[in-house]
């Protein structure tokens, strides 16, 4: 495909999108020339356009002949130019998002998620690179992925993160100033980047897809003031308003805490999607009787982890018996259980990881309590994954994770790699810190290898889950769960 073709091509693009109008075509063209450092369109062919992936092809191979990728504009920088031109600029966006939304709000998301794919800020060639797979547990089934896309950070990188120093622009990558930001060598380029504006709360919110999903229709939903992330009412009020406007999406918050927190605390934020997670099919083990909120079922659900269901189609009594219980959490000890609420100066320990939906006119709003405490034996977390399973996963256990799907480092696929030849009798020994959990795989018998090490992760992640558990799945930890409740009353 020649070079004039393609950038005729694109424009055609462009005006189909809503970006550009017909009589924009000749300027946008000798833009698109500029961009790329050419200066000769040629006669292309009026025709249907080539496949976007072979146009950008060779508009980019165009801008490194032409020395336009170089030291101070790398290639991720130079693609995301590119596709901005197609991208119709912010208020285009969501003058079109609120139009579908007056029609049905699936019509909306559907409508901004198919441009954010289109235009390569969900980054589809990277997301199909993930392996993906379900697996059993004695909690249901669970998702495992191992992701190809982005860098493992251990917890100790993402705590150290929260100390540097806030002098950039954007202050983080979660901004609202992202939209439209051409990017540095170390700082990701934005220029295709659009946000939904939203209304939370009575407070200024965006909504965008994030560009490496890690479920379906994966979303960000980020406040426009850069402040730190926190959990409390009115983080259930924020999540009650989003699945009232978008009831085919679950919401979610990461504790706001490092250790059981996300990868971000700097920025408040909630994630999203149209995704249905393990732990949301998960069954109530327990019901639990909250007397001072009738109009609210409760229970614990039948998960690794330690949470609490609540179901009503009164969302003002939901949301009051969430921070009852909120509050209760940030105030609980049991020192048998290494529980701790606040150390001796003080320090908070304790909070949630809330996820809601609708289910019909019901809100349900699942709370994980998490405890970030640590010890000399513990000393990465005592509801963190412990030792012996950091060979699998290492990372803070956040939303995701929470709810029963594995992100797992892309260093796995090697290793795994040769775990498997380790137990086919082609290789002596494996990665050190494998080899301990290869030798014991090792005494069992299979038919499988693959099936069989896939199922294998599985089981450590179901451990993984379970060591986050503050009350864990025995009778010591049952007995545990129903002091906790019984202080609501």
């Amino acid at each position: 495909m020649n070079v004039g073709q393609a950038v005729y091509d694109l424009t055609t693009i462009a005006i189909k999108n809503g970006r550009i109008e017909e009589e924009d075509r000749i300027y946008h063209q000798n833009e698109l020339l500029r961009l790329i450092g050419s200066n000769n369109l040629g006669t292309p062919e009026v025709k249907t356009p080539e496949e976007l992936e072979t146009i950008v092809s060779t508009l980019m191979d165009a801008a490194k002949r032409n020395e336009m990728i170089n030291d101070k504009v790398n290639l991720d920088m130079m693609e995301a130019l590119i596709m901005d031109t197609i991208t119709p600029l912010p208020s285009q966006v969501n003058h079109k998002f609120w139009e579908y939304y007056q029609q049905q709000p699936n019509a909306a998301t559907n409508y901004f998620y198919h441009l954010s794919q289109q235009n390569n800020y969900i980054k589809m060639r990277s997301i199909a690179k993930n392996i993906h797979y379900f697996a059993p547990s004695p909690y249901g089934e669970l998702e495992i992925t191992i992701n190809l896309s982005k860098p493992e950070k251990n917890p100790k990188e993402i705590a150290a993160a929260l100390k540097l120093p806030q002098n950039s622009y954007p202050d983080c990558a979660l901004c609202i100033e992202n939209e439209g930001f051409f990017g540095s060598l170390n700082q990701a380029a934005r220029s295709n980047h659009r946000i939904i504006n939203l209304e939370l709360s009575g407070e200024k919110w965006g909504f965008q897809y994030s560009p490496y999903a890690y479920f379906n229709e994966h979303a960000i939903v980020l406040n426009h003031i850069h402040q730190p992330m926190i959990v409390n009412k009115k983080s259930f009020e924020h999540l009650a308003d989003f699945v009232e406007q978008f009831p085919e999406y679950m919401i979610g918050s990461n504790a706001d805490l490092p250790i059981v927190g996300g990868s971000i605390l700097t920025h408040d934020h909630y994630q999203a999607g149209k995704h249905d997670f393990p732990m949301a099919k998960a069954p109530i083990r327990e019901k639990i009787n909250l007397n001072n909120f009738p109009m609210v079922q409760a229970g614990i659900v039948d998960w690794p982890m330690s949470v609490i269901r609540l179901k009503s189609a009164d969302r003002e009594a939901l949301i009051e018996a969430a921070e009852m219980i909120r509050l209760k959490w940030n105030q609980y000890d049991n020192i048998d259980l290494l529980i701790q609420a606040s150390d001796d100066q003080g320090t908070r320990h304790h909070t949630v990881t809330p996820i809601m939906r609708r289910r019909g006119d019901d809100f349900e709003l699942d709370l994980v309590l998490r405890d970030n405490n640590t010890n000399d034996q513990y000393p990465d977390g005592i509801f963190h994954p412990h030792a012996d399973v950091q060979h699998i996963k290492q990372e803070n256990i956040g939303l995701i994770e929470v709810m029963g799907l594995a992100i797992l480092p892309p260093r796995l696929v090697r290793e795994l790699d040769e775990v498997k030849a380790f137990l086919m009798n082609k290789a002596e020994k494996v990665n050190p810190i494998h080899q301990e959990w290869a030798d014991q795989l090792k005494q069992h018998s299979f038919t499988d290898v693959d099936a069989y090490v896939k199922q294998a992760v599985a089981d450590v992640f179901t451990r993984v889950l379970s060591d986050a558990g503050v009350f864990k799945d025995d009778s010591e930890g049952h007995r545990g769960f129903s002091e906790f409740i019984a202080t609501f009353d």
